[in-house]
């Protein structure tokens, strides 16, 4: 990672959900795996949720955490497949003012290295809405650490150049706790 030693790191206020007709807290290690990275870097874990497969309860969700003016991120793992009960593509991305149309791209590039060409069933997507990153991630938790490691821990992070998603958040002043 290329950093500016100037910039000093913000904290941002990140929620997960997790998207799962089977998984309970007690087993959602895809979620844990996002709280835990997250959390590590130095942000905040604003909310976290568990939802069923439901198109409808995922768009409510989510559209509660871009109306809230103290969440700036929201990351939800699982939903992204082709089964008949995946649904997060289209919950989410009706409520996206501007789609990051590279996101699903570089996570399926750097997928390759670890599920060949399944990758070209990934339907990740990234995209900003009233100041709110949302970034939709399938439900495995190697593809949460792939989708953190390999792009989110970067675009995170205002010390990252030539660019990331901080100066694009709202309220961003405001959760800086180390300025």
């Amino acid at each position: 990672m290329k950093a500016k030693a100037d910039t000093p790191f913000v904290a941002l206020n990140i929620a997960v959900l997790t998207v799962s007709d089977t998984r309970t807290f007690d087993t959602d290690t895809s979620g844990q795996t996002f709280v835990d990275r997250l959390t590590a870097a130095g942000h905040t874990l604003a909310a976290r949720e568990l939802l069923k497969d439901d198109l409808y309860k995922i768009r409510a969700q989510v559209a509660a955490w871009i109306a809230d003016d103290t969440v700036q991120v929201v990351l939800i793992t699982g939903g992204t497949g082709f089964t008949g009960r995946d649904s997060t593509p289209e919950a989410v991305a009706c409520l996206l003012d501007k789609q990051v149309e590279g996101f699903g791209e570089l996570f399926r590039q750097i997928s390759v290295a670890d599920i060949g060409t399944s990758t070209v069933q990934s339907r990740a997507l990234a995209g900003l809405a009233n100041g709110t990153l949302v970034c939709c991630l399938p439900g495995s938790t190697n593809a949460v650490r792939t989708g953190w490691d390999g792009i989110l821990a970067e675009q995170l992070d205002a010390r990252h150049r030539p660019c990331n998603f901080v100066a694009h958040l709202k309220q961003v002043a405001a959760c800086d706790s180390r300025g």
